[in-house]
Parts: C-alpha cells; structure tokens; sequence
C-alpha cells in the first residue's frame, strides 16, 4: 500500500500529499476555481438575458400600449448583471490582496 501511494505523488509535477488521486494542497484551490466559473456562466447568461429583456422592452415601446412590467422586466437581470460584474472585476484585486498578504505572513 506504501508504494502505491508513493507512486501516486511521485511523478514529475507533484506537489502535496495526494491519495487516491486527490491532491489535498490544491483542494480549496479548485473549489474557488470551480465557484468563479460558476459566476463566470451565470453572468453570460444573464447577459443574454438582459439583451432579450432590452429587445422585448423596445419592441413594446414601439407598439402604443406599453405595461409597466415590460420596463422593469429589464432590470432585474441589469441589477444581476452589476452583482456578477463587480463581483468578476473584483477578483483579480483580491488574488493580489491575498498573494500579498500570505507572502508578507511568511517573512
């Protein structure tokens, strides 16, 4: 069993602790990855969203009889857009903050 898993990190590139294939030094990593691609998606897709709300709105605006709700059907995903796209401007600020603060800890 030793050897199996000195086998398993032991190859050029590994780095940590790794059994059963899971490399443990990298896991929060991947977790915070896989959230900002989570964030990345929805904004896309809110993006369109927001496009298809702003024809309609148009659309309705050209025609006599507009409803209120058409306007505000807009925005809601413009709102959710400002949340994702501060939240996605935000991150490399942050990756420097917290890079800068782990390296001044170690010194």
């Amino acid at each position: 069993m030793a050897t199996v898993l000195c086998k398993i990190g032991a190859g050029p590139g590994a780095s940590g602790l790794k059994v059963a294939g899971v490399n443990f030094a990298t896991f929060s990593e991947e977790i915070s990855l896989n959230w900002n691609t989570w964030i990345r998606q929805i904004h896309r897709w809110l993006s369109i969203v927001f496009t298809v709300a702003v024809i309609i709105n148009i659309i309705a605006l050209m025609q006599e009889q507009s409803a209120m709700w058409v306007g505000i059907a807009a925005l809601i995903p413009l709102i959710l857009l400002l949340i994702s796209g501060l939240y996605l401007f935000a991150l490399p600020y942050a990756a420097k903050w917290r890079n800068k603060r782990s390296t001044s800890a170690l010194a």
